[in-house]
């Protein structure tokens, strides 16, 4: 049973970690790969609203993905878009990234290979990882534009489509922690963390919520 203070920490971490960015047009859409092909159709949703010329997904596979997406997160993304009408000429595909950090990386690779002039970037990803990947983004990738964007969906409404509440509580702690941590490993900028999200972390952490958490030496 998750107590009422546990939502109200849970929907504190599910605002901060979603940058409330206006969609508008980008040189590219890139979608992150992952379990969920709700960022499939964001990306194409807003690829089809005229907010980027081109659509790129990224991501290989992961222990959560193999079984779901044999083929690879970016190869099912694919499919996806081109079952919902998008044409194979308007989608890259970069079947290799294994983390956000290489998502980016060889997402702007490929896209210097194909001669592509990128001034900004549609980043499209789960509702809850909107801020990690702004940040590394930002991190890897400083010259360019970036907005960020995710199916728009309450925590209620998401929750229910995962149809696990204590996992998704699990992925918000786990999230908030590399919002920590991976500023100093250099992995994504550092930013502003408001004292109520940092304690609503901590109040998570301690009711249990640890599974997705990464251990620190």
């Amino acid at each position: 049973m998750i107590s009422e203070q546990s939502w109200a920490d849970a929907q504190l971490l599910w605002d901060y970690h979603q940058m409330h960015h206006e969609p508008r047009p980008c040189s590219v859409a890139i979608g992150l790969g992952s379990h969920d092909l709700g960022v499939a159709d964001t990306t194409v949703d807003l690829y089809k609203r005229g907010m980027a010329p081109l659509i790129l997904f990224t991501g290989a596979t992961s222990p959560t993905t193999q079984d779901r997406m044999p083929r690879g997160e970016a190869v099912h993304y694919r499919e996806r878009a081109l079952e919902l009408g998008v044409p194979a000429s308007a989608i890259l595909v970069e079947p290799t990234a294994r983390n956000t950090g290489e998502n980016i990386r060889f997402s702007r690779a490929l896209l210097a290979k194909w001669g592509i002039d990128v001034a900004s970037v549609l980043l499209v990803s789960k509702p809850y990882e909107e801020r990690r990947a702004y940040a590394t983004a930002r991190k890897l990738w400083p010259e360019v534009e970036i907005v960020s964007a995710s199916a728009p969906m309450t925590l209620a409404e998401y929750v229910d489509s995962i149809q696990n509440a204590r996992l998704v509580l699990d992925m918000l702690v786990g999230a908030q922690q590399r919002l920590l941590i991976y500023p100093e490993q250099g992995f994504m900028i550092r930013q502003a963390i408001p004292e109520t999200v940092t304690a609503a972390y901590d109040r998570l952490r301690s009711d249990g919520f640890t599974s997705r958490l990464i251990p620190i030496p």
